[in-house]
């Protein structure tokens, strides 16, 4: 039986109905089946271990009102990209990125990097020392700085070298993890190449791809092309497609789902300042209608509980400024004032957070108008910078420099 709750909606989703039951399925990545299909989107700096928690913590909470099908997890949580270099070189910061919290399962991590070698032997060491038990794959950074090298979302252009990159990931995984595949459209509208990397991840073993349907030349702008998502499945259909882009709301990722057949959706930006999506995402596949947005004493809460986390996990409270940005997300669209925001920003204490949060009205509702706000990258278009001669040959076996492997935030 459904939720009678009758949540506000912006006109987008006007009328679309939660899922209909048998209308979606699981989906199996190598042994890690989802319900919810939905995966929390590895973001540099962003995804670490006490927002994955949290996110988590809120998918369980919505699967909570409905019975979890046998053997299957509620959403796979991603932890944030590492660079395949720099891990198998033992760089400090990177293994500390590459850390999971206390009984985290399954391991989900991203993996990126240039260089085939490095690739596998990274890999290698993930699976063996790590005890990750699912790898993907970035190819969708969109960033001038690694683009002008060759590397992230201006990489597949180059099918030889993608190729060799997904077969070195899949020989180091040998069997033990599924490796899934994360790319762009292309680099513009003139250099689309997300139909040729999704074949070659499909043959050469990968577990699954996931489709940001942008370009590089897009970098965050516009709409995502969910019509290009659509494409891809009728293009590789041996293993799961998932769709990524504009998925600000619960019933996005119902829309995303019916338009284009994909298996499963990607959550990136959307959840930012808002990890209770997850939660209403689990709700609306479930055949529920979803939770309420939370009101503004709802939302201090949960700022509160995320703090605390940042803090109990790096032991020390100077690690609140890695929090300063999720808290302004967290405010995103609320009536909170100029004032409130500039001291968010200088937060370095809970008793400090307390105090500014202990100001707001606890019943301030999110205007409706604020739903699809985008919260981080809102850049573009602009025009992809990429390495003298590198769209003269798309099949040239170039080697990059370690330039393009730069530890930079993806997607």
């Amino acid at each position: 039986m459904r939720n009678v709750a009758t949540p506000q909606r912006t006109p987008v989703n006007k009328g679309i109905s939660p899922a209909l039951e048998g209308e979606f399925s699981p989906v199996s990545v190598g042994g890690i089946t989802l319900w919810p299909p939905v995966i929390l989107a590895p973001m540099a700096g962003v995804t670490d271990v006490p927002f994955r928690s949290l996110c988590k913590g809120f998918a369980q909470k919505g699967s909570g009102k409905q019975p979890q099908l046998p053997e299957t997890i509620c959403g796979l949580f991603v932890n944030q990209m590492i660079t395949a270099r720099a891990f198998v070189n033992r760089n400090r910061k990177t293994m500390k990125l590459a850390e999971f919290g206390e009984g985290e399962h399954p391991r989900s991590i991203q993996l990126y990097g240039t260089d085939p070698y490095f690739i596998g032997e990274a890999v290698r060491q993930l699976v063996s020392e790590q005890s990750v038990d699912h790898i993907d794959l970035n190819f969708g950074c969109p960033v001038p700085k690694v683009t002008k090298h060759g590397g992230g979302g201006a990489l597949p252009f180059k099918r030889l070298l993608f190729q060799r990159i997904i077969s070195s990931a899949i020989s180091g995984a040998d069997g033990l993890v599924p490796v899934t595949v994360k790319f762009r459209m292309g680099i513009d509208d003139s250099h689309l190449t997300f139909l040729d990397a999704g074949k070659i991840a499909e043959d050469e073993g990968a577990a699954g791809v996931t489709l940001h349907a942008r370009t590089v030349e897009q970098l965050y702008s516009g709409q995502a092309r969910w019509d290009a998502i659509s494409r891809l499945k009728d293009h590789v259909q041996s293993i799961p497609v998932f769709g990524n882009g504009d998925v600000w709301e619960p019933f996005d990722a119902i829309r995303m789902l019916r338009e284009t057949n994909a298996d499963g959706v990607v959550i990136g930006r959307g959840c930012l300042g808002r990890p209770w999506l997850f939660q209403q995402l689990t709700e609306v596949f479930n055949g529920l209608e979803p939770s309420e947005m939370p009101s503004l004493g709802k939302v201090a809460e949960v700022m509160r509980q995320h703090a605390e986390l940042v803090v109990n996990w790096h032991r020390t409270e100077d690690a609140l400024r890695t929090f300063r940005k999720h808290a302004s997300w967290y405010l995103t669209g609320f009536p909170v004032g100029g004032e409130a925001r500039r001291a968010i920003h200088q937060v370095s204490t809970l008793r400090e957070l307390e105090q500014i949060l202990s100001l707001f009205d606890p019943d301030a509702a999110l205007p409706l108008t604020a739903y699809r706000l985008p919260r981080s990258h809102k850049g573009g278009p602009k025009k992809a910078i990429l390495p003298s001669g590198w769209l003269d040959n798309p099949f040239s076996d170039s080697e990059l420099s370690p330039e393009a492997e730069q530890l930079v935030s993806g997607g």
